[in-house]
This record gives structure tokens, sequence and C-alpha cells, in this order.
């Protein structure tokens, strides 16, 4: 008798584009069949600003990646993101229930909801509620303390918020694309999933998601996010001083950007030219990659001087062992990794999604970062390592597992 295949989907909500990869799941082995992208129409930021135009996009994207994996799909994990995004680490304290002091899960549950009862306006609302550490009884760095002795049981918590406006919009878009929630997933927690190593999470790591409107960020530490922000700040800025510096249409630069787009030229290189169509049908001009590097690389230098401020205002910059993991569509623009190093003063490589079966082929590019994250986020949360959202249990530590699997499985 043949397994049943259960089928798990996740939609990024790019500012610039919508992606919808569909995942089957056989005998716990996860396979990517599906996936469809198509250009964002009514997001501005990580936000949906026109309802309409953003269900039309993700009818679309969902409908090729259901064609190509030949099956109908009724639900799925979704990326937020978006400057409305705020995140704080909580500290809570509970006695433990049971006579005889031992932690149970149901302790767990209790002192992570007391972290959860922090002071929020009228109109935000808790997307996750993440345990970084436990103590037991003044015992620190305590990853999973069911069964352990002790009568008191502290938590730090990290939280994230969203605007309960632009988190209802997700979810009234998705629904009327035929698409149930399951989960709504910050986008570099999502990315983290698909791009960041176990040993990163552990020695320190931040994760750039640099999209087209935002750049998510993201910092891990001894197994556990430790401090997240959205930067308002994305490659459509590029885009646009491409479009106004050579004077061609916004797709035209978008496409020039993705095809010829450099920060790292050689003599050689800068001197060969390029065909950029006119505004309004006017004639092609023919421009040197020097000078589109000079257009891009000021603003890509903008982006990451933004964002290392950031990253020293979160107070985790001295712990970023393992350095900087950038992803997401700007991480294809050639020479930014080494403009970064330059920058922060640290580390940095390419996030390319991996360990997934599949159309991997199609899928191992930052620009599905959060997408594929999404899928692996579900299929934790299949196995019960996600117990419900806000409530999870050893999160990373379920992570770096899963990982340490899956390398040991196909290398």
């Amino acid at each position: 008798m043949m397994a049943r295949k259960e089928r798990i989907v996740g939609v990024d909500l790019g500012t610039t584009k919508i992606a919808a990869i569909v995942a089957e799941v056989e005998d716990e082995d996860l396979k990517i069949v599906g996936v469809g992208s198509t250009p964002s129409n009514g997001l501005k930021r990580g936000v949906i600003v026109n309802l309409e135009k953003a269900i039309e996009s993700i009818e679309k994207a969902v409908d090729e990646a259901s064609r190509m994996a030949g099956v109908k799909v009724d639900s799925c994990y979704a990326g937020i993101s978006g400057s409305h995004i705020e995140s704080i680490n909580a500290h809570a304290m509970i006695a433990t229930a049971r006579t005889g002091g031992v932690v149970t899960k149901r302790d767990i549950e209790r002192v992570i909801e007391q972290a959860k009862a922090i002071a929020l306006p009228m109109d935000r609302e808790i997307i996750h509620a993440i345990p970084i550490e436990y103590v037991v009884d003044n015992e620190k760095g305590i990853k999973d303390p069911v069964g352990m002795s002790g009568v008191k049981l502290e938590a730090e918590v990290h939280i994230v918020t969203a605007a309960i406006t632009s988190a209802q919009n997700i979810y009234t878009a998705l629904e009327r694309a035929g698409l149930r929630v399951k989960d709504l997933v910050l986008q570099p927690l999502a990315s983290s999933y698909s791009v960041l190593q176990p040993d990163e999470i552990d020695l320190g790591v931040c994760l750039l998601d640099i999209g087209g409107g935002t750049t998510d960020l993201a910092i891990f530490y001894d197994g556990a996010i430790r401090y997240s922000e959205v930067i308002p700040l994305g490659g459509e800025y590029i885009t646009n001083d491409i479009a106004i510096g050579l004077r061609t249409p916004y797709k035209q630069a978008e496409e020039t950007k993705r095809k010829y787009a450099s920060i790292s030229l050689s003599p050689e290189e800068g001197k060969e030219e390029i065909k950029v169509p006119g505004i309004g049908g006017r004639e092609d001009r023919e421009i040197t990659k020097e000078l589109l590097a000079s257009i891009v690389t000021p603003r890509a230098e903008e982006i990451l001087m933004i964002t290392n401020k950031a990253i020293k205002r979160s107070g985790f910059f001295d712990i970023l062992a393992a350095g900087v993991v950038i992803t997401g569509g700007t991480a294809r623009l050639r020479g930014i990794d080494t403009l970064a190093e330059d920058i922060f003063h640290l580390p940095v490589k390419i996030g390319i999604p991996k360990q997934i079966a599949g159309l991997t082929d199609i899928v191992q590019d930052p620009i599905y970062a959060t997408g594929v994250g999404l899928i692996l986020y579900g299929f934790e949360k299949k196995n019960q390592i996600l117990i419900r959202r806000g409530k999870g249990v050893g999160v990373f530590d379920a992570l770096k597992k899963r990982f340490e699997d899956w390398f040991a499985k196909y290398f």
C-alpha cells in the first residue's frame, strides 16, 4: 500500500515578486514538486497596498506552482515583512505546577504565555513568541527543561509583533485566492530555515534577506534567534536609481540590473557596452558597465551601511563569529558580498537554499530563500516540533537536529 502524500505550500509575498512553492511529504522525505513566480503587484515595502492586484498576483503564482506539481492546493504558510514589524526580548517567571518541582510541558506553555503578556497597542498583535533560553532555579542556558527538577522556571522569549491590519490583509488576500493560512512567518525567520547551517546558528550569525522593498535582519546565537528588524530599504531603490540615471523605463531598469549590474568589475569588463532602452519610444542608448556600476554601488553601500548601524544598535555585533549571510533577490548582485565585508568587517557569504530534494535546479537561488524556508518551517510543524504558534519548544535545537540529519543523509 502506497504511503499517503501530504503537501506543504509556502507563499513568499515580496515587493517585487510573489513566489509559491509546493512540496510533498512521503515517508518523512520532503520533495519540492512545484514552483511558481510572478511579478508582484499591489505590495509596497512588504505591505499590501492594493488588495485586488495582490490577489491577482498570488493567484498567478499559486496556479503556476499547482500546475507544475499536478495538484490543487488549498492551504499555505505565508511570509510577513514590512516596517510595521517590531520585536522585543521578554522575560517571564513562574512557579512549577507539579508537586515535587518537576518541569512539565504545561509549565513551558505557562511561562511563554506569561512572557507574551506585554503591553501592546490595540492595533498590534503577536505573530511569534520564540524561546531563547530557560532558567530553572537560577541555572541558566537551558534549552529544554522538561523533566528537570526545580520549583522556579524562567524564560527569555523573542517576541515579534505586527500591525493587525497588515497581517489581516495578508490573510484576506490569500483566503480570497483560495488558500487557508496555516501560519504567518516572519520572513527572515523563514529564510533562516533554508540558508543557515547549525554551526552558524550556534556560533553567532546575522542573516540579511535583502528583497525588493525591505532588508530583513535576524541575529542568531547559541541556537536561538536573538534579534530581528525590518529596514524599509531594498533592491527596488537600486532599480529606481538605474531608471532615473539611465533614463530608461522601470521594467527595463530591473532587467538591466538583473542581467548586467555588478559592484566588482575588472577594467576590461567596465569598458564593455550594453544597450539600454529609451523612455517613451526614444532611441536605445549604449552605456558602459562601468557607468552602470557607478549608479548601483552607492545605493548598495547605503543599504549595507544602514544595516550595519542596525546590527551594532542591536547589541549583538560582537557575537557574530560566523559573520553575515546575505540572501534574497539583491544577493544576486555581483560583488555585494565583498562590499559587505568591507563595510561590516565580518566574513560574508551568499545564502542559497539547500538540503531539499526535488526541483533543486530552480530553487537553489537566493530569491527563493523565504519560499523554501516556509516549506521547511511547515515540515517542522508537521512533525510537531513547533507545537503551535508562539509555543514552540526548542525551535532551533530541533532545526539543528533536522539539518544534521539531512547532512548525514545527503553528504
